[in-house]
């Protein structure tokens, strides 16, 4: 997800609290998937973000899948708006979604015809194997699961394409612009808003669980995470679509 500052008037619906503190839920979750971020962090298509030596026609087949992908996301967030236990939860869930739909569906379309993508051709593609597996788990989890799964499950994406932003931005800036911009779009200080409101929202949906209930979150947040590292390996490998 090409994310950024069209999250316009979310952080006004969303919860204020900055939670992934040592000693939170958010950073016990975070701790637990360490090894998973940490081969994310390490792999060679994010690698190759880094220093602009990916090569363009694996990270066009990423934006392709990024938008089939979107599509299930903005799902996602809407199930978990109509699942919310409180009108503030819904209105950054439904804000988020509706964010996705428009600005944030129009600015990667954008993007993709920087990289030569046309419209037509983002509208014709079709999900990849892991595109599919990463897309059902989650609307798996959003209507089966409880209303912390849901957000456990949702959270990864949101908070490690921050965490991958962040540190590529500390590194030294690829030679490649678009791939510099993507580093910005994920780094930035609108996206970190983005990711406090689901941190946030995670940590007041645990506050009221039982133990019993907080080890039903752990595996949502673990196995999306697996799943994005997935998503990372497909597009390297460039996984041909059915």
């Amino acid at each position: 997800m090409l994310e950024g500052a069209h999250e316009a008037g979310l952080s006004r619906a969303a919860p204020t609290q900055a939670p992934s503190q040592r000693g939170s839920f958010t950073h016990e979750l975070r701790q637990l998937a360490d090894p998973i971020w940490q081969a994310q962090h390490d792999h060679p298509f994010v690698r190759g973000i880094a220093d602009g030596s990916l090569e363009p026609a694996r990270f066009r087949w990423y934006l392709r899948q990024d938008y089939v992908y979107l599509k299930d996301y903005a799902r996602l967030l809407a199930i978990g708006a109509a699942r919310a236990p409180t009108v503030e939860l819904m209105t950054g869930l439904a804000t988020t979604a509706k964010a996705t739909l428009t600005s944030e569906m129009d600015l990667h379309r954008s993007y993709c015809g920087e990289w030569g993508i046309s419209p037509d051709e983002l509208e014709r593609e079709q999900a990849a194997p892991a595109t599919r597996a990463y897309a059902n788990y989650l609307l798996k989890t959003a209507t089966l699961g409880d209303f912390a799964e849901l957000v456990g499950a949702l959270l990864p994406c949101l908070w490690g394409y921050h965490e991958i932003g962040e540190r590529l931005a500390g590194e030294p800036r690829p030679a490649h612009a678009l791939y510099a911009r993507w580093i910005d779009a994920y780094a930035g200080d609108e996206y970190a808003e983005l990711v406090t409101f689901g941190q946030a929202a995670c940590e007041n949906a645990a506050a009221d669980l039982s133990e019993r209930g907080r080890e039903r979150v752990r595996p949502s947040f673990l196995n999306s995470s697996q799943y994005e590292l997935e998503f990372w390996g497909a597009a390297w490998q460039a996984q041909p679509v059915p």
